[in-house]
């Protein structure tokens, strides 16, 4: 994913090489390797791009952020029209699949990390390598992150918007009113454990810890939490499953305990995303499984007092999952409309100081800034910018989230497994079980699970 630079086009910092007719060789500067490259799009030609994932209207920052964003970016681009295309959720996993097959997504659509690997096994995004190799902000892109998005030969397909490791969302204003320190989260499920039952004990449908069950969201925290736990869900060559191991069990065990012998969970289950989301938000929930993202997400559209929340690593985790999503291009879009999606990217998802890093006008308008929401680069001069930025126009306690920020360094973010979203279904029922069903069976489950999922990967692989 490496294209020199060659020259700017317009006022936009994106840089694509080329000639007219599309797509040459030339040496990445080592003198040895050539690359594809794409030529720069016509600033005479006149191009439209259907783009996903505009914030509802109910997101009134957001909204008007993204809103502001096309104005600004069509007044450098005047040739490029953005089309903005809104959904809440942007995503419904039950219906995800059938949409893009049935070509209604838009040119440039919005995805998670879970379903691009298969996105690309079925030819349903664009190759778009020579259209983003030596783009800059792309190169200070996080490894590990832009790995995701490419297949087994190098080739990419799309690119990131936002990347980072599950840890612990907790309510620090609960936290206090259980008699607990805030200043010192969970560091072991002992210690999650103890604390739910405090918070669960004050009543009046206070629930100490929520979890996910159902809609892909059950089997999605259980391959965070099984991470975490030092198993894996498939094994290596992504031929067969993994969970039905101590650690699987681990994980099971643990949820059914707060379950049934701490009743600290509450007794309505079967959560999906924005199930956590209320009750976080509503201020009766203790603590949860979730990035820094979910403080700003339940403040901005949940009801949620940003001040009141917290964020830590996962418990005694040395891995996490890496979660996050990205946008991926139709493959049926023109040479030129691709041309202008990745501009349209970088200018919105990747730069540090505009777009969905402008702090000052989050600032400005409400907006929190501060929560270290998104770890998308490293050690480079973005990363370093991103970070000074985040500090210089910070309008959240900045301390209420440094327990996450600093033991990230510690946790190895890890890829979901193949065919994510399909396994994610087949845990689902594991995790649904232990906790609507007191004498659930969980190596039964385990059992049950590895099969359905064995099955599905001989399908697949």
């Amino acid at each position: 994913m490496r294209l020199r630079h060659l020259a700017v086009l317009l006022s936009a910092a994106l840089t694509l090489t080329g000639t007219a007719c599309g797509v040459k060789s030339s040496e990445d500067g080592s003198g040895s390797t050539p690359l594809e490259t794409a030529g720069p799009l016509d600033p005479n030609t006149k191009v439209s791009i259907t783009v996903g994932c505009q914030p509802p209207k109910t997101a009134k920052a957001e909204r008007a952020a993204w809103d502001d964003d096309v104005k600004k970016f069509q007044a450098k681009h005047p040739n490029i029209t953005i089309v903005s295309k809104d959904a809440f959720p942007c995503i419904v996993p039950e219906t995800f699949q059938a949409k893009l097959a049935g070509g209604q997504m838009e040119d440039v659509y919005y995805v998670y990390y879970t379903d691009v690997q298969n996105i690309i096994r079925n030819r349903q995004a664009a190759d778009i390598t020579a259209y983003v190799n030596g783009v800059q902000s792309v190169k200070d892109v996080n490894p590990k992150f832009l790995q995701a998005f490419k297949n087994d030969k190098g080739r990419v397909y799309g690119l990131p918007r936002k990347a980072y490791t599950t840890g612990l969302v907790y309510n620090r204003k609960l936290f206090t009113q259980a008699g607990l320190d805030p200043a010192n989260p969970p560091r072991t499920w002992a210690e999650v454990r103890a604390a739910a039952k405090k918070i669960a004990a004050l009543g009046a449908g206070h629930v100490g810890y929520g979890e996910y069950s159902a809609a892909n969201t059950g089997g999605w925290h259980f391959t965070s939490e099984i991470y975490g736990q030092g198993g894996e869900v498939v094994t290596a060559d992504g031929k067969k499953a993994a969970f039905n191991s101590p650690q699987g069990r681990a994980v099971l065990q643990n949820l059914k305990d707060m379950r049934w012998t701490d009743n600290s969970m509450g007794t309505k289950q079967l959560h999906r995303w924005e199930d956590l989301m209320r009750m976080m938000g509503s201020g009766k929930l203790g603590m949860m499984v979730g990035a820094p993202d979910v403080a700003v997400e339940v403040f901005l559209n949940f009801g949620a007092k940003i001040e009141d929340l917290g964020t830590t690593t996962l418990p005694e985790a040395k891995a996490s999952l890496l979660g996050g999503d990205g946008y991926m291009i139709s493959p049926k879009a023109s040479p030129d409309q691709i041309k202008a999606a990745i501009l349209w990217l970088e200018f919105r998802n990747l730069t540090p100081g505009q777009g969905q890093f402008d702090y000052q006008r989050f600032k400005d308008i409400g907006r929190p800034v501060g929560v270290p929401e998104n770890l998308l680069w490293g050690a480079n001069a973005s990363g370093t910018k991103e970070r000074e930025l985040r500090r210089q126009f910070a309008t959240v306690p900045v301390e209420n989230f440094a327990p996450y920020e600093s033991g990230s360094a510690n946790i190895t973010p890890k890829v979901e497994p193949p065919n994510a979203q399909a396994i994610y279904a087949i845990l689902d029922s594991a995790m649904s079980a232990v906790l609507t069903r007191k004498d659930a069976d969980i190596d039964q489950l385990l059992a049950d699970a590895e099969k359905k999922v064995n099955a599905l990967l001989a399908r697949t692989n």
